[in-house]
């Protein structure tokens, strides 16, 4: 089935307006969801909207409240919330162009495919995706959507548009309280250099394929096996790894071990090419090996030296 559009309107840059649909970029059927259910009796759990005093209601009874005093609040219909006019509830317009590479990572919260609505909006549609891969600009703008007005980045993606809702300044916590604590000691220099090693030899391609959601995989395994065994199964439990010693010189062992996990053979496809490029003699044992070698070369080709014979004296 055709997933459906979550939101149809339309982009706008300066005088030009491109009708567009907009779709979710991810999905939340690879993950595992749980029902309450009662242990006796083996039912589902429900929950009743209940007022105190008065006992459970019905859902048509309910309004929302904005909250201005202590058991006090301000009234809202379904109806009033709709009728609020925002331009940005069908209008996305690009008020501004930033390099694709300077929005800070966390700032990025979900993404959305974007489409032209129909053939006619094509046109239009290539030319601004086109002009954005060409000119390495990011399009920002603001766009309503549930009952919110998000900050969003609009960007090239294969054929389509990237749209990606983002955090809002004041949504995003300032880094300076958390990380106070770290000190600003010098890294030392051969721990880094072997902890580079690693880092070579284990980089590779981004291929998400790779990588597999082992949780949820170990859950349905669990649930296959208590189905076939009529509701039992055997859950196999881990032992966690002892806890790094304390003693003896912090720096002496993190340098064994990353020197042992730079030996091991474990990595990533792109294992071998990293080790490849750190076996690689450096440009300084390059140029003495080098010398080195035409030395050798040169003492193998020269001739040895011709001894002058004895001079002969005569007797007096």
């Amino acid at each position: 089935m055709a997933p459906r559009p979550i939101w149809k309107g339309q982009i706008r840059l300066s005088l030009v307006s491109i009708p567009v649909e907009m779709f979710s970029a991810t999905q939340s059927g690879a993950s595992i969801s749980f029902r309450q259910i009662h242990r006796e009796s083996g039912k589902r759990v429900h929950y009743d909207k209940v007022v105190e005093g008065i006992g459970p209601i019905d859902k048509d009874e309910i309004v929302k409240g904005y909250e201005i005093g202590k058991d006090e609040y301000v009234l809202l219909t379904n109806e009033e919330i709709e009728d609020v006019k925002l331009e940005t509830k069908k209008t996305l317009e690009l008020v501004q162009f930033v390099d694709t590479c300077s929005i800070p990572p966390l700032y990025f919260d979900k993404p959305y495919y974007v489409v032209p609505q129909d053939e006619l909006a094509e046109d239009a549609f290539r030319v601004v995706r086109d002009a954005l891969r060409q000119s390495q600009k990011t399009g920002l703008g603001q766009l309503s959507l549930r009952g919110k007005e998000y900050l969003v980045a609009l960007r090239p993606c294969g054929n389509g548009l990237l749209l990606e809702t983002l955090h809002y300044e004041d949504e995003v916590r300032k880094s300076d309280s958390i990380f106070s604590d770290i000190s600003d000691a010098e890294t030392d220099e051969d721990l880094l250099d072997v902890a580079t090693q690693l880092i070579a030899k284990k980089s590779a391609p981004f291929d998400a394929s790779a990588f597999k959601n082992h949780y949820t995989d170990a859950l349905k395994k669990l649930i296959a096996e208590k189905r076939k065994k009529g509701g039992k199964a055997t859950i196999a439990v881990e032992a966690d790894e002892p806890a790094p010693s304390n003693k003896g010189s912090n720096v002496v062992d993190l340098m064994a071990t990353l020197k042992k996990s730079l030996e091991g053979d474990g990595g990533s496809a792109g294992s071998k090419a990293g080790a490849a490029e750190n076996r690689k003699p450096s440009a300084k044992a390059r140029t003495t090996k080098s010398r080195a070698a035409t030395s050798g070369k040169s003492a193998k080709s020269a001739k040895p030296a011709t001894k002058a014979p004895p001079s002969r004296r005569k007797s007096a």
